[in-house]
């Protein structure tokens, strides 16, 4: 912020610079809300979608307990093929929103494999897609926590900066147009006293 002239138009301009800034603020604040809102959100659907894979995970080892023991070539199974990904503007920041996840499956012999080889595929899709989900959400969240701290050092900025200083600042020029008003009071009000000694003194022979 630079030096501030004090003068009557200076001051007309820090009154209109004030609000200004007091106008923007409440809106700032309330995208700041609003992004803190939607951050809570997007960490609550990432923590849910990753219990949801653990537990995914869990239920396929109760219910599929040979696959410790078993000694069959399972790798390649289930590829993950293509993440559709869009984008969503969600209070003017925008967001990446998965939209469709596509998975391959390896051809593989319905005789030449245990039954449960079916199940187990079935289970390894929806880990891919969840994965797959769940790197999405991490992104959404990132993204969200960058523009809340944006938002945040913004309204710390009108709150803590630029409000209180143009305040300081319309006050330190009112206190000096004041003075200098009382100056120029006094003054007047001298020079008026001087004024009839010095018509005595013209008067006198």
């Amino acid at each position: 912020m630079g030096k501030v002239t004090l003068s009557k138009s200076s001051l007309q301009k820090e009154r209109t610079q004030l609000k200004l800034y007091q106008k923007m603020l409440p809106s700032l604040d309330l995208k700041r809300q609003q992004l803190t809102l939607e951050l809570g959100k997007a960490r609550e659907e990432h923590e849910k979608i990753k219990s949801r894979l653990e537990t995914l995970k869990s239920e396929t080892r109760e219910q599929l307990p040979m696959l410790a023991v078993e000694d069959l070539a399972l790798t390649g199974l289930v590829m993950l093929e293509s993440v559709k990904v869009e984008t969503e503007n969600i209070v003017g920041v925008k967001l990446p929103v998965v939209r469709e996840v596509k998975c391959s499956i390896r051809q593989y012999s319905m005789f030449a494999r245990p039954f449960w080889v079916d199940i187990l595929v079935e289970r390894l899709r929806e880990a891919a897609e969840l994965s797959a989900v769940i790197y999405t959400a991490e992104k959404r969240v990132a993204i969200l926590e960058q523009a809340k701290r944006r938002i945040t050092q913004r309204v710390n900025l009108f709150e803590k900066v630029l409000i209180p200083g143009v305040k300081n600042d319309i006050k330190r020029i009112v206190t000096y147009l004041g003075d200098l008003e009382r100056t120029s009071v006094v003054r007047s009000k001298l020079a008026k006293r001087k004024q009839p000694s010095a018509m005595e003194e013209t008067l006198e022979p």
